[in-house]
């Protein structure tokens, strides 16, 4: 073999090994976009099991590394409390080349540890949640701890938290259960607070809805919705989203419970959206065919309610209840534009050909969907639903037509490295108000 060859061949061999070990970082660093078309490429060929496996062996270092930066933040925001400190500014310019502020403060919650898997038993604690009422901002833990600040003071460098004590404990320990986390907080115009309770009990797993009257002084929730809906095993997929309604009722999102036959069952309350009646806690069905429905609004100007839903493995979604006298059906498990977690097509990807609604919006890949909001701004003449997500680390700007019939522009804010639970946007100030899980923190993010 002459030089030449001899040279060619090693200079093959080192760009492989460049490529190789680029591909691999950009996979197991925490902070990559999971959306960038790049990496989804790569993804097909190195499992995510394997990237998690070199992550912790050959690349242990630049791994404890990062860690290291966010316990740093972990133990600041023990340190520092209730001070709220303001520990993040920056700028954020997306594809379209829109500059939006973002100011991240430290909140006394408990974060996510995705060394375990977002959806292990150990994080089921880690979801929090916001309100804003009136001047101030309503903070609620996973673990049932609730904190408020006064919305001034996300213009200064501390949030100044303050304490509101609750009887979620007692309710826990009064009825024998084990909590398994609340899973969303809402405020409705009746100056009530609104809770879901995912919990253990005797008869297995359950989740029911709490209601106390507004105060800063202390929170006296009691049961508005006993659901007596039991199943087995732990999962994530339980929904538990709350919104307004018509007629002095509310609205629930009850997730299919990892169970796929339950939501074309309408004698089950798996996979459905119901609506409860605030005076009684009697229930009525409204939509079926949902997965693991994460984000809630009800728009009663034209009574129309837009959720959000993870698919399986891509196809999460938007969906449009133009709110029927009959009940909506969305096609779970029968339709949906995902697979199976091992890549098996056993899903019909229409929907309307079998009689279901078609999403407004589909996302191939997931993105983890999450909470989603609702603005009309008639100043522009503009629909929005802004989406958060967890798994693509973003917020989508999608600007819809007046009959939710089609999205006409969309924008995504991507923040590097963090996973958005929940949402709300603030029109007194113009901004996203936002809850990040990895420190976690409340973040506020600045519109045009």
């Amino acid at each position: 073999m002459n030089k030449n060859k001899k040279r060619l061949i090693i200079i093959v061999l080192v760009l492989f090994i460049v490529v190789s070990f680029f591909s691999l970082w950009t996979l197991i660093n925490e902070g990559y976009d999971k959306q960038n078309k790049v990496v989804l490429f790569i993804k097909k060929f190195i499992p995510t099991q394997t990237a998690r496996k070199i992550r912790d062996t050959i690349f242990i270092i630049p791994k404890l590394q990062e860690d290291n930066k966010i316990l740093k933040l972990v133990v600041e925001k023990y340190e520092t409390n209730l001070q709220g400190k303001l520990f993040n500014e920056e700028t954020i310019k997306t594809e379209k080349n829109n500059n939006y502020k973002l100011k991240e403060f430290l909140i006394p919650f408990q974060r996510i540890n995705l060394d375990k898997g977002w959806n292990d038993q150990a994080n089921t604690f880690t979801k929090h949640y916001l309100e804003t009422i009136d001047d101030k901002v309503l903070l609620l833990s996973g673990a049932g701890e609730t904190i408020y600040f006064k919305k001034a003071n996300i213009n200064k460098t501390e949030l100044k938290l303050l304490e509101i004590p609750n009887n979620i404990k007692e309710i826990i320990k009064k009825n024998n259960i084990q909590s398994m986390g609340v899973r969303d907080l809402f405020l409705d115009n009746d100056n009530k607070i609104y809770i879901s309770l995912f919990f253990k009990g005797s008869n297995g797993y359950s989740v029911n809805v709490y209601q106390a009257d507004v105060s800063f002084e202390q929170l006296t929730f009691e049961p508005l919705f006993v659901s007596k809906l039991f199943w087995n095993n732990f999962t994530v997929r339980t929904g538990g989203r709350i919104s307004s309604y018509k007629d002095n009722k509310i609205l629930l999102t009850i997730g299919d419970l990892a169970d796929e036959k339950s939501p074309q069952d309408i004698k089950s309350l798996k996979g459905k959206i119901i609506s409860i009646n605030k005076n009684n806690g009697e229930y009525k069905i409204i939509s079926m065919g949902h997965r693991n429905q994460q984000g809630l609004f009800y728009l009663d100007k034209n009574d129309t309610i837009i959720n959000s839903e993870h698919g399986p493995k891509g196809g999460d979604e938007i969906n449009i209840n133009n709110n029927s006298i009959e009940i909506s059906n969305f096609g779970w498990a029968i339709s949906s534009y995902g697979t199976t977690y091992d890549d098996k097509e056993i899903y019909e990807k229409s929907h309307g050909e079998f009689g279901f609604i078609e999403p407004l919006i589909k996302y191939v890949p997931s993105i983890g969907i999450s909470q989603i909001d609702y603005y009309e701004d008639e100043s522009k003449n503009e629909n929005i639903i802004f989406t958060s997500s967890l798994r693509a680390s973003s917020i989508y700007i999608n600007k819809v037509n007046k009959t939710f019939t089609e999205v006409e522009d969309q924008e995504r804010i991507y923040i590097s490295n963090e996973r958005i639970r929940d949402i709300k946007y603030d029109k007194e100030t113009n901004s996203i108000f936002c809850i990040f899980e990895s420190v976690p923190s409340f973040a506020v993010i600045k519109l045009k």
